[in-house]
């Protein structure tokens, strides 16, 4: 029908009332006007299914807007008042917005993969309805690592959530030496553990040289963490990579669970965020309008 439309020579193509109307009866109302006009792509109200006229009129593609916090932390952080992700941290402030991570990372620094994605089905009554989940995991390779999942009906739409997942569930990696304080520390300061499921992993420290001995998604996990070298164990079913990686993800939150003796030195009490900046808090709160 398209290919009439277009080799018609007798009348010029200006109205509807020049085409056949078996043309017009196949268009549908969104073909004209209801979805934003012959070819238009649907940039208006209406929800044609006619002739390029399919679904409504988002704008413009590729404009980011601008980023309005809707926490107090996401506030701070946009005015500067937090300049380091290690004083969210420490006041254990959960983070809601993955913008916050953003303002912290460069995007060159902080990377993500693709871990796995498999499909999902659920029975209705309708039939069988067919999902997929995206397992993400990102990391700046210097002792941050994050990782997220995201269940949708299409494969990009949960990439984009799983990243948003992973950066939210940023977590940060205490690393250590085996032996003696030499260089830079390079694996992990004890052994950790971690489960998920039937899965349990261990993390054991090793020594400088020896590598990350485990599986190449354990290996992939521990490079985004930024551990160079380490012994692992596991058991339980662990080829469901899920779990495993959560299991993983698990002992490396562990790390930072353990008060060791060189931690025992007096704490110095800071103020919390909201409390030291609770006149801008304040001040810049937004009022909702009814």
């Amino acid at each position: 029908i398209l290919a009439q439309a277009v080799n018609l020579t007798n009348p010029p193509l200006t109205s509807p009332r020049h085409f056949p109307t078996q043309l017009l009866a196949t268009m549908g109302d969104g073909g004209f006007g209801k979805g934003g006009g012959f070819g238009d792509k649907g940039k208006g109200k209406g929800k044609g299914k006619g002739f390029k006229g399919k679904g409504k009129g988002k704008g413009k593609k590729g404009e980011e807007k601008e980023w309005m916090p809707v926490t107090k932390l996401g506030r701070l952080v946009k005015e500067g008042k937090i300049t380091s992700i290690e004083d969210i941290y420490l006041h254990s402030l959960p983070i809601k917005e993955y913008q916050i991570i953003d303002a912290f990372f460069d995007p060159t620094t902080l990377k993500d993969e693709v871990m796995k994605i498999h499909p999902v089905q659920k029975m209705t009554s309708a039939g069988q309805t067919n999902r997929f989940v995206c397992y993400v995991l990102v990391g700046d390779q210097n002792g941050h690592i994050g990782l997220g999942s995201k269940c949708s009906k299409e494969v990009a739409t949960a990439i984009r959530g799983g990243i948003i997942a992973a950066k939210m569930a940023l977590i940060p990696v205490r690393r250590g030496y085996w032996g003696n304080r030499i260089g830079q520390p390079h694996t992990m300061p004890m052994k950790v553990h971690g489960k998920c499921g039937s899965v349990r992993v261990r993390l054991i420290p090793a020594p400088r040289g020896s590598g990350v001995v485990g599986s190449m998604t354990l290996k992939k996990m521990m490079q985004f963490a930024g551990v160079a070298d380490v012994f692992s164990c596991s058991c339980g079913h662990t080829r469901t990579k899920g779990n495993f990686m959560k299991a993983t993800f698990e002992a490396l939150r562990a790390s930072y669970g353990y008060l060791t003796p060189d931690l025992w030195r007096p704490t110095k009490f800071v103020k919390h965020p909201f409390q030291e900046f609770t006149d801008f808090l304040a001040q810049s709160k937004s009022v909702p309008t009814y």
